[in-house]
C-alpha cells in the first residue's frame, strides 16, 4: 500500500515539471534555435515522461535535470527544478539553484520577487532562519505588497520569540491581504506581556494585555493573564472580576481559571459570590468542574451528608470519572456504604485518571497532562484546551 501511495506521490510531484519543460520545449521551436537542439530538448523530454508514466521517477529527475542543463536561460525551469531539489530533501542543491537565480541581472521585477521567495523558503527548510529573515525582509522592500514573504516573517520572528516583530508583521499581513490576524496578534501580546511581567516590567505588561483585549475582544487569555497580575498586585477584588471575564468569554477554560479564582474569594471571604459564579457557571459549562468546586462549599457550609446528596444528584446529568471519585470521597466520609468496595473502586478510579490526559488540542488531537498555549503538535495557538472531564480544584 505504502510503495503505491510512494509511486502515486512522484507521479503528480513531477508532472507539473513535466509539463512545464514540454511547454518550454514547445515555446524554444518556435524561436530560432537550431532544429537539432529542439529535435534534442524533446526527444530528452518525452523519454522523461516515459520515465514518469512507467513509475520510475528518479530516471524521470535526472532527465529533466539535462533539459535544464541544455536551457539553462529559462526562468521558469529553474524555479521548478530548485522547488523539486527541496521537496527530495536536496536543501543545498536548491539554495544554490536559487541563488543563480537571484544574482542574474536579467530577471524582470515580478521574477526578482519569485527567485528571492524561493530562497527564502530553501533557508527556513534548511534550519537557516537568520538568512531566511534577510531575504524575506528585503523581498518586503522590494514588493510591499508580498504577504508571503511577510507570512514566513511571522512564522519566523514565533519561531525566535522575537514577539515585537511577529507583531508588526502580522498586523502589516492583515493591512495588505484583508485576513484578520487579531486572534494571532492577541497571542502574541500575550506572549510579550509573559515576558515583560516575568521581568518586573508590571506596567508594560498591562499595556501589552490592554493591547491584546483590543485586538480580540473576546480572547480568554488576556483576562486570565490580568487576573495572576491582579493578584501579585494584591487587588483580589480585581483579579476576581478578570478571572470571572475570561471564564465567561470562553467556559471552556473554567477548570484553568477556578483554582486562582476560588483562592481570591476565599481571601476576600465572598462565598455566596463564588457560589452563585460556580451555580451560573453550572448551567453554561457541560464538565465537572464548577459542580466539584460547589460540592467542596457545600460541604464547608452544610456538612458531608448535604454535599454528597448534592453531588450525586448533579453526576445524574453529567456522569464523569472524577465525578464519581468525588462521589466515594464523601461516601467513605459519611460512612454509609461498605469500605472495602468503596476503596477499590476508589483505586480503580485513581487509575483511570491517571491514564487519562487532562487537555486535548481541539485541531489535532494531540493530548497534554499540562496546558500549552501553543499546541506542540500543530502549532496552533489557543487550541488545547480542558477536558469536560477535567478539574483542578
Amino acid at each position: 500500500m505504502m510503495a503505491f501511495v510512494n509511486e502515486w506521490f512522484w507521479f503528480f510531484l513531477l508532472l507539473p515539471v513535466a509539463a512545464l519543460t514540454g511547454w518550454i520545449i514547445g515555446r524554444r521551436g518556435g524561436e530560432r534555435h537550431s532544429d537539432s537542439q529542439v529535435s534534442r530538448l524533446s526527444t530528452t523530454y518525452f523519454r522523461g515522461l516515459n520515465y514518469l508514466l512507467n513509475e520510475q521517477p528518479d530516471k524521470a529527475i535526472e532527465l529533466f535535470l539535462h533539459i535544464a542543463e541544455l536551457d539553462k536561460d529559462t526562468f521558469e525551469t529553474q524555479v521548478a527544478l530548485g522547488h523539486l531539489f527541496r521537496r527530495r530533501g536536496e536543501v543545498d542543491r536548491a539554495i544554490r539553484l536559487h541563488q543563480g537565480l537571484v544574482q542574474r541581472s536579467d530577471l524582470n521585477d515580478q521574477q526578482k520577487v519569485q527567485a528571492l521567495l524561493a530562497l527564502g523558503e530553501d533557508y527556513m527548510r534548511s534550519g537557516l532562519l537568520d538568512r531566511a529573515e534577510t531575504v524575506f525582509s528585503d523581498l518586503a522592500r522590494i514588493d510591499q505588497r508580498a504577504p508571503q514573504a511577510l507570512k514566513h516573517l511571522i512564522g519566523i520572528y514565533q519561531a525566535e520569540r522575537d514577539w515585537e516583530k511577529a507583531i508588526d508583521n502580522a498586523m502589516r499581513y492583515e493591512e495588505v491581504t484583508g485576513e484578520a490576524m487579531g486572534k494571532l496578534v492577541a497571542q502574541f501580546e500575550c506572549e510579550l506581556a509573559d515576558r515583560l511581567r516575568a521581568s518586573g516590567d508590571v506596567a508594560g505588561a498591562r499595556q501589552a494585555i490592554a493591547r491584546a483585549y483590543a485586538a480580540d475582544s473576546d480572547a480568554v487569555r488576556p483576562g486570565i493573564m490580568e487576573g495572576r497580575i491582579e493578584v501579585e498586585a494584591g487587588d483580589d477584588a480585581a483579579a476576581i472580576r478578570a478571572f470571572e471575564r475570561a471564564a465567561r468569554h470562553d467556559p471552556d477554560y473554567l477548570p484553568e481559571i477556578l483554582p486562582a479564582l476560588l483562592e481570591c474569594y476565599k481571601r476576600v471571604g465572598d462565598v455566596p459570590g463564588a457560589r452563585s459564579f460556580l451555580t451560573e457557571m453550572s448551567e453554561h459549562y457541560r464538565g465537572v468542574a464548577p459542580v466539584l468546586a460547589l460540592t467542596r462549599l457545600v460541604e464547608a457550609d452544610e456538612g458531608v451528608a448535604a454535599a454528597r446528596s448534592y453531588l450525586a444528584r448533579q453526576l445524574k446529568d453529567r456522569p464523569s470519572v472524577r465525578g464519581e471519585a468525588a462521589l466515594i470521597d464523601l461516601t467513605l466520609a459519611e460512612g454509609t456504604d461498605p469500605e472495602a468496595t468503596l476503596q477499590d473502586l476508589k483505586h480503580i478510579t485513581d487509575q483511570l485518571l491517571v491514564r487519562n490526559p487532562s487537555y486535548r488540542c481541539n485541531r489535532c488531537g494531540f493530548g497534554a497532562r499540562s496546558h500549552h498555549w501553543q499546541c506542540p503538535s500543530c502549532k496552533e495557538w489557543g487550541t488545547i484546551k480542558p477536558l469536560l472531564n477535567y478539574a483542578v480544584v
